[in-house]
């Protein structure tokens, strides 16, 4: 069976714990954060576990991750 390819992508994005959960950072950050309150873009800095149904889909974007 050959090699399979990590999608490059994904790997910039998504952070795999020591546990095996999938941490991932919250987009729109870079520009119109005038509008947005300081506690919210604190909140944006953080990274935050991804759903289920999306670890699924990611786990085979990196298949040497886990």
């Amino acid at each position: 069976m050959p090699k399979l390819k990590t999608h490059k992508g994904a790997k910039h994005r998504f952070k795999i714990t020591g546990t095996g959960r999938i941490m991932m950072s919250k987009g729109a950050k870079r520009h119109k954060k005038l509008n947005k309150a300081r506690r919210v873009l604190q909140g944006d800095n953080k990274m935050r576990e991804i759903s289920p149904g999306m670890a699924k889909k990611v786990r085979r974007l990196l298949p040497y991750s886990f």
